[in-house]
């Protein structure tokens, strides 16, 4: 069983750097020209279509993010061990387009909630269990099912392990100052 959680894992690291690569890279104070909103500031009503937070540095270094570590899966598959855990053939599939959709989806799936969020008239921050932790995981399913069938069970497996692998971290982050939501 636990080399199956293993494997959900490790097929989901580009989605999870994917999803963790915007709140680091604006820590960072680089790229400030790109630190505009994706919704251009724009509303729907009186509330933003998304909310300035979501910015197009998060987006496009997410994306380069979940991508590098998709390339990094295929050269670590000439390895006994990863291919033991390795829930696709990373020879058999173009890696790229598998990196650019993980990545893609995860981001959609973030946007997505942030704009459900804000009809919702929650503001960036505020819980919204179990979405704040999984939307990613939705996001890349949407995206990668059509292309690449897994059972069912790993993506439901995935969601779990997402679920309280995000509060784990957030946790940390939040204990050492990376990140201001406990959640």
């Amino acid at each position: 069983m636990f080399l199956f959680f293993l494997s959900c894992i490790y097929f989901f690291l580009p989605a999870y750097f994917t999803n963790m690569t915007p709140p680091l890279i604006k820590r960072t104070g680089l790229f400030n020209f790109l630190a505009k909103p994706v919704d251009f500031g724009k509303k729907i009503g009186q509330n933003p279509i998304l909310g300035g937070h979501k910015s197009w540095r998060g987006v496009i270094f997410g994306l380069i993010a979940g991508i590098l570590i998709a390339a990094l899966q295929y050269w670590l598959y000439q390895f006994s061990f990863i291919q033991k855990i390795s829930l696709v053939d990373y020879r058999q599939i173009n890696v790229l387009f598998f990196g650019f959709l993980i990545s893609t989806g995860a981001i959609f799936g973030d946007l997505l909630f942030a704009f459900i969020k804000r009809r919702l008239k929650m503001e960036p921050g505020q819980r919204f269990l179990p979405f704040d932790q999984t939307n990613y995981v939705i996001g890349a399913f949407i995206f990668l099912e059509p292309f690449l069938k897994l059972n069912y069970f790993i993506w439901l497996t995935i969601f779990v392990l997402t679920f309280f692998l995000h509060i784990a971290v957030n946790r940390i982050g939040y204990l050492t100052g990376l990140h201001q939501n406990k959640w």
